[in-house]
């Protein structure tokens, strides 16, 4: 039985990839608004919590790497589960940190966690849903990571209300993990829900399943690849890199923005969490506009309206308003990256080759987590130079810069496709 002929349901995958990730990323979004707040409460400045903050992202880049070769060995459903495991083991540490430099290194942790559990999701997906089942899949899989972001914070909110405690959001991710866990274990063997996944040969002459040998290609070899492709990747890639820099600044500096104007920890995450609402509205939208009007009218407005947010907010900061300016910019935010939902993941798969897509997929991952894990420590440095407000305008020029080297390359690497009727 082939890969496209074999049972399938939708409900069964939501139980085996959708329900845990939904979890995950309750757990994850839950904590992102408050790692600024619990590092100033262990002593950190301004900068360093932002710094602090980056762990996460720069724990994704550094786990892309092994995250492959995890994946590969101990299958996709076991790398989920020990991914939630080292997750709960990062938050435990964070949990009981005497110092800042302690949390640092559990929010670290975390970040290894999320790469390994990402990737195991999609090779599952790759394993188990047909091929004519799984645009879809991956889309409403991307779907579900938003609302977990969503969700999470407004939980966050009412934890913190509650206990008026920070730690206590902590705790959120462990029971969400602690769950993803008990829902894998209890599920049955994939192939006993999915039936038989097509097996291939893999380097080392082991029998894997098409997911697992994905994951391993993706890694495996990773810097040749990017040599191999350096013309699309300095060009479409560097473009991508400010796209993933200026997403992954708006998750920093959101927090860290609200600690200087000296926000309450509950109203930040109720905040984040509408804002996140209002991402996880658009998703679908922005695949709607791709598919109909082409990759450009989803990235470009996306990065500008990204850029014209962080400048207005850079000269909000000293005004008597500016948590009302603090607010609308925040949903301004939240509708331009909304807008621009799937559009890098989208790029890369117009742009790998279609008979051997994983290798420069492995890159084009790699080259968005190097520019989401660079913008943080940029944010940092720039707010302990200068000022919060110096670092928001700076990333918001980086963001037109990105939107004009789209509007550039985007038309001679992806030409548009005739609209259909």
């Amino acid at each position: 039985m082939t890969s496209d002929e074999r049972p399938f349901s939708f409900r069964s995958v939501a139980l085996a990839a959708f329900l845990p990730t939904l979890l995950f990323s309750i757990g994850e979004g839950a904590i992102i608004p408050i790692i600024p707040v619990a590092a100033g409460n262990l002593g950190a400045s301004l900068a360093m919590a932002g710094f602090i903050a980056s762990m996460v992202m720069l724990g994704e880049l550094a786990g892309d790497i092994p995250s492959g070769w995890v994946v590969s060995r101990v299958g996709e459903r076991t790398s989920m589960i020990g991914a939630a495991v080292v997750a709960i083991a990062g938050v435990a540490v964070c949990l009981v940190a005497p110092n800042y430099w302690v949390l640092m290194g559990g929010i670290f942790l975390v970040g290894i966690a999320t790469a390994v559990f990402a990737l195991a999701r999609h090779a599952f997906m790759t394993s188990y849903v047909p091929v004519q089942y799984r645009a879809r899949a991956l889309s409403t899989l991307g779907g579900i990571f938003r609302a977990g972001w969503f969700v999470g914070p407004l939980i966050a909110s009412l934890v913190i209300s509650a206990t008026g405690s920070t730690q206590s959001v902590f705790w959120i991710f462990i029971v969400s993990c602690l769950g993803s866990v008990v829902v894998l274990i209890a599920l049955p063997d994939p192939e006993k829900m999915f039936g038989p996944s097509a097996h291939v040969t893999d380097d080392r002459g082991e029998r894997v399943t098409e997911g697992e040998e994905d994951a391993e290609e993706r890694a495996h070899g990773l810097f040749r690849t990017i040599w191999s492709f350096r013309e699309v990747l300095l060009r479409m890639g560097a473009g991508v890199s400010l796209v993933a820099a200026i997403r992954s600044a708006r998750t920093v500096l959101l927090p860290l923005w609200a600690v200087s104007i000296g926000l309450s920890e509950s109203n930040t995450a109720l905040i984040i969490g509408i804002a996140g609402a209002v991402d996880f509205a658009l998703f679908y939208a922005s695949g709607q506009i791709m598919d109909r009007f082409g990759r450009m009218w989803s990235a470009i407005p996306s990065m500008l309206g990204l850029g014209t947010g962080f400048i207005v907010l850079a000269f909000s900061h000293d005004l008597p308003s500016n948590v009302a300016w603090y607010i609308g910019v925040s949903l301004f935010l939240s509708v331009a990256n909304g807008i621009g939902s799937g559009i890098v993941m989208t790029l890369g798969a117009d742009l790998a080759p279609k008979d051997h897509p994983a290798p420069f997929l492995g890159a084009w991952r790699f080259s968005a987590d190097a520019g989401q894990a660079a913008a943080p420590l940029f944010v940092s440095l720039l707010t302990a130079l200068v000022s919060i407000s110096f670092a928001s305008g700076v990333m918001g020029v980086l963001g037109l810069v990105g939107a004009g080297m789209l509007a550039r390359y985007i038309p001679r690497y992806v030409p548009r496709r005739a609209r259909p009727a």
